[in-house]
């Protein structure tokens, strides 16, 4: 995947998607059925296929009747645990060391 899409892009590659698993799931299912089980209008769901925008509302609903929701969560990053911030003890310190006070000569 190209990361150096531009927001037009995105969009027409978003809706090439879901036009794709719209056709392919189920022996697809038209744009009329679609709309209806997601709660959009058939035009909110022409728009975005066509890559014309939509809401996040219309995606979101749209993934769902598809049952593609999981797709949401890759948005997200996972928590990652940097080893160089893990102490080796394994526990962490509860306050600063105490400054010494300098020895006398």
């Amino acid at each position: 995947m190209n990361n150096a899409f531009t927001t037009d892009e995105w969009l027409t590659h978003i809706g090439d998607s879901i036009r794709s698993l719209r056709l392919t799931l189920d022996g697809g299912t038209s744009i009329e059925s679609l709309a209806k089980q997601a709660s959009v209008s058939p035009s909110a769901l022409k728009n975005l296929e066509t890559g014309r925008g939509a809401t996040l509302s219309t995606l979101i609903r749209v993934l769902r009747a598809l049952g593609r929701e999981g797709w949401l969560n890759t948005i997200k990053p996972s928590p990652v645990i940097n080893p160089l911030l893990v102490s080796q003890s394994g526990t962490q310190r509860q306050r600063a060391p105490k400054k010494r006070k300098p020895s006398a000569l």
